[in-house]
């Protein structure tokens, strides 16, 4: 995976970056719609990510202003646990880049790279469901909202880009 356009770049992380992911999660704002991860847990995340570059066409990758190269964020693509017919797209953006709409410039570049490897499966996204705001990008990128997804421990609202 890599994109570039001119505001971001999404790239693979290096080994010396994990400083920077792990700030991303540092900040509450960020995290508030996040379920709760140990120190420990964002390393293994992100070692996992290292290990995926070699596995196959999913991982996590980050994302870097196009400008400066300063840090904006973390994305991904994964088949989805819910259901493995179907491929997750998702998004993290550090809290001094939302409403810019870099969020949206990302959506599309992971719907682009999943639909590029050929897969004969639905892109879904999933957001808790007071996150407004992501899900307003979804929208806007042309995603449709279907019926909630319920887990365990809770209700996530859940989008849908159907295979055409």
């Amino acid at each position: 995976m890599y994109y570039e356009d001119s505001t971001i770049i999404i790239r693979e992380f290096t080994p010396q970056e994990f400083s920077l992911f792990f700030e991303l999660f540092e900040n509450e704002n960020v995290t508030r719609y996040l379920p709760y991860k140990t120190p420990q847990e964002y390393k293994e995340m992100f070692e996992k990510a290292l290990s995926d570059y070699q596995e196959g066409s999913f991982s996590r990758w980050g994302i870097f202003n196009a400008q400066n190269n300063g840090f904006v964020g973390m994305c991904l693509a994964r088949i989805f646990l819910d259901n493995p017919e179907q491929i997750e797209i998702g998004y993290i953006l550090g809290e001094n880049y939302w409403g810019k709409g870099l969020g949206t410039n990302v959506c599309k570049a992971l719907v682009g790279y999943c639909s590029s490897l050929n897969h004969e499966k639905d892109i879904v996204a999933v957001t808790n469901l007071d996150n407004i705001g992501s899900q307003k990008v979804l929208l806007k990128s042309n995603f449709a909202r279907i019926e909630n997804l319920k887990r365990e421990d809770r209700e996530l609202a859940y989008f849908i880009l159907e295979k055409k």
